[in-house]
Parts: C-alpha cells; sequence; structure tokens
C-alpha cells in the first residue's frame, strides 16, 4: 500500500523499456520501502543525451507537489569519476542525478539552494554480487539513494558531503538578442512525437517587438550559415487557426516561440532539427 505523506518518486531515463533495467531500479526502490510511489516521466530520453535530460525536468518538474525527487539517470560516464549527487531546488524539489550538465536548466530556472555528492560508501546497494558492477549506477546509487531519502531512512544532510553549487557542471546556453526589429535565439529542443521545434525565444521577446497571435513575420533558421527555412509564417495561438498542413508558429507549454505544421511534422518536412548551431531570427 503506497504511504501518500511520503515524496513521490519521478524517473526519467535513456533506458527505454526494452530490457530490465527499469524493473532493476524499481525492485531496488521497493526492497527499501514497499510503500514509495513510482511514476514514469519518461524512459525515452535520446540515449546519452544530457542536454535533452536537462531540459526535460525543467519542463515538468514545477507541477509536481513540492518535496518530490526526480531521479534522472542519462549517464554516459557511469563508472568514471563524475559526481553522483542529490541537489535541492530553491522551489522545494530534489534531484538525484549524475553531475553532467543534467541539472543546467532546473539552475537557471528554479535555482539551486544545495547540493550534495552522494557518499557511495553509504549510499550504494550492497550484496546481490552488485558490488563489482560499475555500469549500473540508476539502479546501485541513483534509485537506492532516493529511495532511502524519500522513506526517510537518511536525511537530505546524510546523503553526503555538500560542495559549491557554482561546481555544478552547466551547460553553456546563449540568451536570445534582441536587435530593432528582430530576435535570434536557437532551436532548443523538440517535440519527437508530432515534429515540432521549439526555440529558445520566449514569448516575451515577441510582445516587447509588438508581435501577437494572428501576425504575420519573417522567419530564418540556418546551420553554419546554410538557409534551411526563410519563409514569411503566421504566429497562432493553437494549431487548429491553421489551415491542415501549413507551418506556423506557436508559444509551446513553457511559453517559448515554436515551429509545427498542423497536423505534420515540421522537423521533417524542413529537414531541421534542434541544437545551438541551428540559429533562428525572426523579424517583424
Amino acid at each position: 500500500m503506497i504511504d501518500y505523506s511520503k515524496p513521490m518518486l519521478v524517473f526519467q531515463t535513456d533506458f527505454t523499456y526494452a530490457e530490465g533495467a527499469v524493473a532493476s531500479m524499481y525492485g531496488v526502490v521497493k526492497s527499501v520501502d514497499r510503500t514509495l510511489e513510482i511514476i514514469d516521466a519518461t524512459h525515452q530520453i535520446p540515449q546519452y543525451d544530457t542536454y535533452s535530460a536537462s531540459y526535460r525536468l525543467m519542463q515538468y518538474m514545477r507541477f509536481w507537489p513540492k518535496g518530490t525527487i526526480f531521479v534522472s539517470v542519462v549517464d554516459p560516464g557511469v563508472g568514471t569519476s563524475r559526481k553522483a549527487c542529490v541537489a535541492k531546488s530553491k522551489d522545494g524539489y530534489y534531484v538525484v542525478t549524475p553531475d553532467n550538465g543534467a541539472l543546467t536548466h532546473i539552475a537557471l530556472t528554479s535555482g539551486i539552494e544545495e547540493v550534495r555528492e552522494i557518499d557511495e560508501s553509504i549510499n550504494r546497494l550492497k550484496g546481490k554480487d552488485n558490488d563489482r558492477v560499475a555500469i549500473f549506477g540508476g539502479r546501485d546509487v541513483f534509485g537506492y539513494t532516493a529511495a532511502r531519502l524519500a522513506s526517510g531512512v537518511i536525511t537530505y544532510e546524510q546523503v553526503g558531503p555538500s560542495y559549491p553549487v557554482e561546481d555544478i557542471q552547466m551547460f553553456d546556453l546563449p540568451e536570445p538578442v534582441v536587435e530593432g526589429n528582430t530576435v535570434t535565439g536557437f532551436m532548443e529542443i523538440d517535440d519527437p512525437n508530432f515534429g515540432n521545434l521549439w526555440t529558445n525565444i520566449h514569448m516575451d521577446y515577441f510582445e516587447k517587438l509588438d508581435i501577437h497571435h494572428g501576425d504575420t513575420i519573417h522567419a530564418c533558421i540556418s546551420k553554419n550559415g546554410e538557409v534551411l527555412f526563410d519563409e514569411d509564417i503566421t504566429y497562432y495561438k493553437s494549431f487548429g487557426d491553421s489551415e491542415k498542413g501549413k507551418a506556423l508558429l506557436y508559444n509551446n507549454e513553457v511559453n517559448k516561440i515554436s515551429f509545427a505544421m498542423n497536423q505534420n511534422s515540421f522537423k521533417n518536412n524542413y529537414h531541421v532539427d534542434h541544437g545551438a548551431d541551428y540559429k533562428v531570427v525572426f523579424s517583424k
């Protein structure tokens, strides 16, 4: 029976469900405390993509109850000297993760109040012959530590020693730039299910340029100087406001300006992807 007085554990990984990794992690959690509630965020983060892990945490974390513990395991450096940590956000959440860039977006939006390195001499699964395994931190370190923290077996202070928030590994994310009647940014991430592409430009930038829903503006997307999209495009409030199959702009769920096609894939049709090398310029 779930004990609703204890924090929930929300997991995201790049493991998929193709084999038993996710089940192993959850087995460890339930072995620590059978009353803990486990929720899946996603197990389809692109392989090794610590940037996407960081973005997805920012996308959904603030909608959960305060005190929720997020376990984010995208860990291409597993078994190496990279830190395993538990970060406490300024708005009251915990993130159990490798310190490999996965805290970037949370640090820039919510802010990190404190971060502690997991003391694996205490907070590492013992027995079952796993002491010889170096490649499954999700099970033996992150899932185990999160379960101990959620169940009250350990306090946050007993996770391990704190270290300076300034030492957290961060991605370099350039801010949008406004010049005259233009704003320049980059393709921040995709919506893989629908083929939409999300820029790093908040809708507030459009409002400062007096661009509103229903306006048609010019958009140019380029990669390393090669122009991939260079058209006038309308900024709509919703997909259904646009003609079927037509490219459009909208503000996404985190209020960033985004490209889409009504009932089609902008990403596939225009052969555009996301990343800091995909430059976006909007001109009024």
